[in-house]
């Protein structure tokens, strides 16, 4: 990641991951602040924000709530879009919830990858960050459903967005990719090939993944 050195980059965990457990009141709302909050104590008037996963669509949810702090939209295959689409795609994840936790992990990460790809079986225990993935997963999928639909509060969003994904994830992220292409104004993709949703671009291929943000984070700043 050389071609961003010095450049002021500040890595974010997601807030429903703060605790070991969820708060009750735990929504995407609270995301949004999050990052709201690590901005502003950086010192932030506006800045580029760049998301994989479920902080991809927390980073959608923050650019929809404060279009106008955004020099630039960076999105790996993100969770969720806020679309009435998604909603019907995330069907699938139901039935998952009756499984024992391992096996619901594992099935759920299975739902991420195209079915070409073969999983290799988990060696040795879990980390310990692990304990608090089942329900900080399905604390975050239920968030993303109650939260409110999106689709118009996009077209508001002029910076530069870049949408990332890879060859060998699961399909539902091309649709997206489609999806949101007709929301933004200024909107850019970019495909990995031989990646997917858990080996994903910005651990696989660093140095790429740095070379397109840098040429993102100059548009954006330039149309500013």
């Amino acid at each position: 990641m050389s071609r961003l050195a010095g450049c002021n980059v500040i890595a974010k965990d997601l807030e429903v991951y703060a605790a070991e457990m969820p708060p009750s009141d735990y929504s995407i709302a609270r995301e949004v602040a999050g990052v709201e909050r690590v901005a502003n104590d950086a010192g932030f008037e506006r800045f580029h924000l760049y998301g994989h996963s479920g902080g991809g669509a927390v980073a959608l949810a923050y650019a929809a709530a404060h279009a106008d702090r955004l020099l630039s939209l960076a999105l790996d295959e993100p969770a969720y879009d806020f679309t009435d689409a998604i909603r019907a795609d995330m069907e699938v994840v139901e039935p998952l919830k009756s499984l024992p936790a391992p096996e619901r992990i594992r099935a759920f990460m299975r739902l991420q990858v195209s079915p070409e790809v073969e999983l290799s079986p988990p060696t040795g225990p879990p980390p310990p960050w692990m304990a608090t993935r089942p329900a900080g997963i399905e604390a975050f999928l239920q968030a993303l459903d109650q939260h409110e639909r999106l689709t118009e509060k996009y077209r508001a969003v002029h910076a530069p967005v870049l949408y990332t994904w890879g060859s060998l994830t699961h399909a539902r992220w091309f649709a997206m990719a489609k999806r949101l292409a007709a929301l933004f104004p200024d909107f850019t993709t970019a495909c990995f090939e031989g990646l997917h949703h858990l080996n994903a671009s910005q651990q696989a291929e660093p140095d790429r993944v740095a070379e397109l943000l840098a040429v993102l984070w100059a548009r954006g700043e330039r149309s500013s």
